[in-house]
C-alpha cells in the first residue's frame, strides 16, 4: 500500500494524524510518544504518521536549539518507523537534504516560508517520497496549487498540502477555514496544523508564543469543514521542549482530544450520507 492510500485507509472514513515532537530531542523520548499515540490511534481507526523534525533551520534567535545532529535524528526517525511499525514525517530546507532524508523517512514536508522553492519542490518530488507542502503564511489557498503541479510535473503524484495559518498583524495568524475546501479542489489531501496555526511569532524576546489552549478549539473546527488529515506537535512536557513549546499540546491531553474529534467526524460523515 503507497503512502497516499494509507492515508485514506481508514475503514470508517476518520481523518488521518500527523504527529510528534516539533524536534528530535532523543532516541527514548520519540520512541515513547510514538508508543503512546500508535495504540490510540489503532483504536480509533486513525491512520497515524509520526511526525519529528531532525532539524530546525528557521529559527529566530542564534542561540536557538537547532537539533541532535541530522545523521543521528534521521536514525531515531528510521527507529521509530521500524519499532513502532507507523509511517514518519519530517521537514527539509534545502534541494540536497531531500535524497538523504528520503532514505529513513516516508513523506518529505516542505516548510511554509519555503512553499515556493522551485528547486527545494522538484528534488523532494524526485524522491518518489510522499510530499507535505505546508501552505506559506502569505499565500491565498488557491496559490497552492502553482506548488502542487510542481511536484506532478516531476512524475510524483503523491502529494498534500497542509493549512497552518496566515499572517495576521505582525504578531498573530489567523485560520481562514474557507482554505480547506479551495485547496481540496486542487485534488490533493488537505491537512490542517492545529499547532502552528496557534502560534505568535515575532514576539519582542525571539522566542515564538502561542494559544495551546485553543488546540482543541482549531481542530475541531478543521474537521467540521472537512479536513482530510490533522497535524498536532506534542511533547510529554512541552514547558520543558527545546523547540516550540508554547504551542504544543501536552501529550497526555492528546488520546482524549483524539476521542472527540473521532466522535465529531462519525457524526460529520453520517450528516453527509
Amino acid at each position: 500500500m503507497n503512502i497516499t492510500d494509507y492515508l485514506q485507509s481508514s475503514p470508517t472514513g476518520n481523518f488521518f494524524l500527523l504527529a510528534g515532537p516539533c524536534v528530535i530531542e532523543g532516541e527514548e523520548m520519540a520512541l515513547d510518544i510514538a508508543r503512546t499515540i500508535a495504540p490510540v490511534c489503532a483504536e480509533l481507526g486513525i491512520p497515524y504518521v509520526f511526525k519529528g523534525s531532525y532539524r530546525k533551520a528557521n529559527r529566530s534567535r542564534i542561540d536557538s536549539f537547532q537539533g541532535i545532529g541530522d545523521g543521528h535524528a534521521l536514525e531515531i526517525l528510521a527507529r521509530v518507523r521500524e519499532e513502532i511499525g507507523v509511517p514518519v514525517v519530517t521537514d527539509i530546507h534545502s534541494a540536497d537534504e531531500a535524497e538523504i532524508a528520503a532514505r529513513y523517512v516516508d513523506i518529505l514536508q516542505i516548510p511554509a516560508f519555503l512553499c515556493r522553492q522551485t528547486d527545494l519542490l522538484e528534488a523532494a518530488a524526485a524522491t518518489g517520497r510522499m510530499v507535505n507542502i505546508k501552505k506559506g503564511q502569505f499565500l491565498a489557498p488557491e496559490a497552492m496549487r502553482f506548488a502542487v503541479e510542481k511536484i506532478r510535473r516531476c512524475g510524483n503524484t503523491h502529494v498534500a498540502v497542509t493549512e497552518r495559518g496566515t499572517t495576521f498583524g505582525y504578531t498573530d495568524l489567523v485560520v481562514d477555514y474557507r482554505g480547506i475546501p479551495a485547496m481540496q479542489a486542487i485534488g490533493v489531501p488537505v491537512i490542517l496544523d492545529c499547532t502552528h496555526s496557534l502560534q505568535q511569532p515575532n514576539q519582542a524576546s525571539g522566542v515564538t508564543g502561542g494559544q495551546p489552549q485553543l488546540i482543541e478549539t482549531i481542530a475541531r473546527c478543521g474537521i467540521a469543514a472537512g479536513a482530510d488529515g490533522i497535524f498536532i506537535e506534542t511533547h510529554p512536557t512541552p514547558q520543558t521542549a527545546l523547540s516550540d513549546g508554547k504551542n504544543m499540546l501536552r501529550l497526555e491531553l492528546l488520546p482524549g482530544l483524539l476521542h472527540r474529534l473521532t466522535k465529531l467526524r462519525n457524526t460529520i460523515n453520517h450528516i453527509n450520507e
